[in-house]
């Protein structure tokens, strides 16, 4: 009884469109949701995702009782939107992404994965714990992803969250801010000036900030680094699939991320003498680099894999 009264909060992951049905028109649905659970409920701005992906943010506090009402709520919202659009009559498994402090990913996994597999076992939802992703400087937090039908990833949001409020770590991070503006895209390209020149170090973690102009990350005094600038490099035609990703998702990730606008060439406009595409980066010199360096890294990842593969 003490457990499920004390203040707890759940993060967990939405689509940019699924966040639009969430807030209702003028903000109706999520006052209806707020005020039926008796939880509040908190998304990120709609240009600010978490580290990795296009997703926004939504955060639900209160007590354990309150906080799975309006989860239960918002679940079944996004589910009655989905079952539309299906058509289908079966009752869907979907995935729902939890965002937990890395420092409290222990005590849900339990010695050997004890108390995991009690959840998963308890649950019958798929419950997987993403590694830390390492990319982004200062991220500290890990993705717990819980797949199955609503009632299975409810109760499984309910062992999870019963579990995390007796950990210190997570009540430590309940007011965290929803934003991570000031995390830095820190790939390939972050560590090889690393080694370059303590110049170049400094410009890589202050690249630019996740959530673009209106984050709070570190800015050059230099003029010439502010100064908008173009720059082409060529990507091997077989490689801007890459690049893009399904959707344009990839793309939309390097220039949320690097605050560069991209533009890629037509089919057959190739860089003269080759078979590369153009790619044209425009933005500051560090956004034009935090670009270029993420470009680099998807397609020297694939090209390891194929590498690998011989």
């Amino acid at each position: 009884a003490d457990t499920t009264e004390k203040a707890a909060y759940i993060r967990f992951l939405v689509s940019n469109a699924a966040a639009g049905s969430v807030i209702g028109k003028g903000g109706a649905t999520i006052t209806d949701f707020q005020s039926e659970s008796g939880a509040r409920i908190q998304l990120s701005r709609n240009y600010e995702f978490f580290p990795g992906t296009s997703d926004r943010i939504i955060m639900i506090s209160g007590n354990i009782d309150e906080i799975l009402r309006a989860v239960e709520l918002v679940l079944n919202k996004l589910l009655s939107e989905l079952h539309t659009e299906d058509g289908g009559d079966a009752e869907p498994r979907m995935k729902l992404r939890l965002i937990v402090p890395n420092g409290s990913c222990g005590s849900i996994i339990g010695k050997g994965g004890a108390i995991i597999k009690s959840f998963i076992e308890d649950s019958q939802a798929g419950i997987k714990i993403s590694p830390l992703d390492h990319n982004f400087y200062g991220l500290n937090d890990r993705l717990v992803t819980l797949t199955g039908t609503l009632n299975e990833q409810m109760r499984a949001v309910d062992l999870i969250l019963s579990k995390l409020v007796e950990d210190p770590h997570y009540s430590q991070s309940m007011h965290t801010p929803l934003s991570y503006a000031v995390l830095t895209y820190c790939g390939f390209y972050c560590f090889l000036f690393a080694y370059v020149s303590p110049y170049e170090a400094t410009a890589a973690y202050n690249v630019v900030n996740y959530a673009g102009q209106n984050g709070g990350g570190g800015k050059f005094q230099n003029n010439k680094e502010e100064r908008t600038n173009s720059v082409t490099i060529g990507v091997a035609d077989e490689h801007i699939g890459l690049v893009v990703g399904r959707g344009g998702r990839n793309i939309l990730e390097i220039s949320q991320v690097s605050g560069a606008k991209i533009k890629i060439s037509d089919r057959g406009d190739f860089m003269t003498g080759t078979n590369d595409r153009k790619v044209t980066i425009t933005g500051t010199q560090r956004a034009i680099r935090a670009a270029e360096g993420m470009i680099t890294q998807k397609v020297s990842y694939a090209s390891e894999r194929v590498a690998d593969q011989l």
